[in-house]
């Protein structure tokens, strides 16, 4: 049955893409990926810091950034954030925002999650909102934390990995249980297809679900394989954002291994220019994700 138009959500004014600069971010390592997967992989500050020039300089505005221990595995360590994220700003200082992460990535508990970002208190993180909404932590502790998180302003980009996400991250919201604050969300295309390859086809139920809430956010996908360029350009498309990078993808629109992050970058940044969209720098990307709605 169609709806009424008092049932029907209220559509997000579209501005042209001549007027919306798209937010290029790269994800230059993510939890897994090692050496053995591509010898330019930025495991420590140092490579870090250096791939936040490269990036910068190819388009990016924004970097999400994972962090490794010793020994190269995922980490949560606070200490090693802050050394990471001073080397990069002494290579780039503030021109290029960089958003940590908060993954679990099989190894931390939610309570450990949400304690990290709050020592930190970075400038932007991502929240895997599967992660922390689960079993272990109350609602009234969840609420919590994402009041603390609009309250500090912390720019906080909640990853929603499929529908079920995007309904239960918009029921959050309508509950009140998510204030006002900065927020905008990534959609994770094609996490459960074949062979966790992507199409740009799987972005078309993730805007569907979208168009049923009157809440208009900031969005921008990542996608994993070979048509990660073929993904973001059609989210730019769209009027969203992108994110590309070696934590999902490793290889050139024409199949072959990308020499760096910078060249996922450029080809990010070629598809936004075809669509007619300026591309942000990390003033816009602020600005941006950085709006309480």
């Amino acid at each position: 049955m169609s709806q009424t138009p008092s049932q029907a959500p209220v559509a997000a004014a579209r501005v042209p893409l001549a007027d919306a600069p798209l937010i290029v971010t790269v994800a230059p390592n993510g939890a897994y990926k090692r050496a053995s997967d591509h010898p330019a992989v930025p495991l420590t500050a140092a490579a870090l810091a250096a791939e936040a020039r490269a990036c910068l300089d190819a388009g990016a505005a924004m970097m999400h950034m994972h962090v490794r221990d010793a020994e190269g595995r995922h980490s949560l360590d606070v200490q090693a954030y802050r050394d990471a994220l001073a080397a990069v700003q002494q290579a780039v200082g503030e021109a290029l925002l960089v958003q940590v992460t908060s993954e679990a990535a099989g190894v931390y508990q939610a309570a450990e999650q949400m304690a990290m970002v709050r020592e930190l208190r970075p400038e932007a993180v991502s929240v895997g909102l599967r992660e922390v909404a689960v079993p272990d932590i109350p609602d009234s502790e969840l609420a919590a934390f994402f009041a603390w998180l609009a309250r500090e302003r912390v720019m906080t980009q909640v990853i929603l990995y499929d529908v079920a996400d995007v309904r239960r991250w918009q029921s959050m919201r309508e509950r009140g249980m998510v204030p006002p604050g900065a927020w905008s969300v990534l959609y994770v295309l094609g996490r459960y297809a074949a062979g966790q390859v992507s199409s740009p086809h799987d972005l078309l139920p993730f805007l569907q679900a979208a168009g049923e809430s009157a809440d208009a956010l900031p969005w921008a996908i990542c996608a994993f394989g070979r048509e990660e360029n073929a993904c973001v350009t059609a989210a730019a498309a769209f009027g969203g954002h992108v994110r590309v990078g070696f934590e999902n993808n490793l290889l050139l629109r024409d199949g072959s291994r990308a020499p760096g992050n910078h060249a996922l970058v450029a080809q990010a940044v070629q598809g936004g220019l075809t669509l007619g969209r300026p591309i942000a720098d990390t003033a816009d990307a602020r600005r941006i994700y950085g709006e309480v709605r």
